[in-house]
């Protein structure tokens, strides 16, 4: 369980500062360091902190079971799964309407995801894993609200690409993808 925590707290911990640090001209360490490498620091501790997370959240298992998840949860999971992938292929392709109305898909997409998953599993590693994720998304949903960005052109091209993509990885995840990847299958509750 300590390599699951301090796998969380390296990934979280860099997202976080890079929510909330300073980007008053000349205080902006990004623009101090150099973008090249404090994106390369940033970088490595946040992928350190990911490897860290997923051996640990591995390690973690069997854990103990806190709650047990209600019947109907893993099909609310499954139901929030794909409007989450369809959110996050939203966050990568060329801008769309999806990307233009809600901002940030990607911590939405994370948001959906967490808390569904959440709803599936009871275990502790389960809650500590998908809670952090879900606090962490919540935060910083409120963190980049704060902040002006820039207005951009959208495109129904970019939401295509999203619908198409997004819905895809779903069903691959549904088919296998997620045994293959989590070791679970779908409708196992992980």
């Amino acid at each position: 369980m300590y390599f699951l925590i301090a796998g969380l707290v390296l990934f979280f911990g860099t997202h976080l500062y890079s929510s909330f640090r300073t980007r008053t001209p000349g205080r902006d360490i990004r623009v101090r360091m150099g973008v090249m490498k404090y994106m390369g620091l940033y970088s490595l501790v946040s992928g350190l902190g990911f490897a860290l997370m997923v051996w640990g959240y591995g390690l973690a298992r069997p854990s103990p079971q806190i709650y047990t998840p209600p019947e109907w949860g893993v099909h609310v999971t499954m139901a929030l799964m794909l409007p989450a992938l369809i959110l996050l292929m939203a966050a990568y392709v060329p801008r769309g309407y999806i990307k233009h109305a809600i901002k940030h898909p990607m911590l939405l997409a994370v948001i959906l995801w967490s808390f569904g998953h959440l709803l599936a599993n009871g275990e502790l590693n389960s809650i500590i894993l998908f809670g952090g994720f879900l606090v962490y998304a919540v935060i910083d949903r409120i963190a980049v609200r704060k902040r002006d960005l820039p207005v951009k052109k959208a495109s129904i091209a970019g939401d295509f690409y999203a619908v198409i993509v997004g819905t895809a990885i779903y069903f691959l995840f549904v088919k296998n993808l997620h045994e293959l990847m989590i070791g679970m299958p779908v409708m196992s509750g992980s």
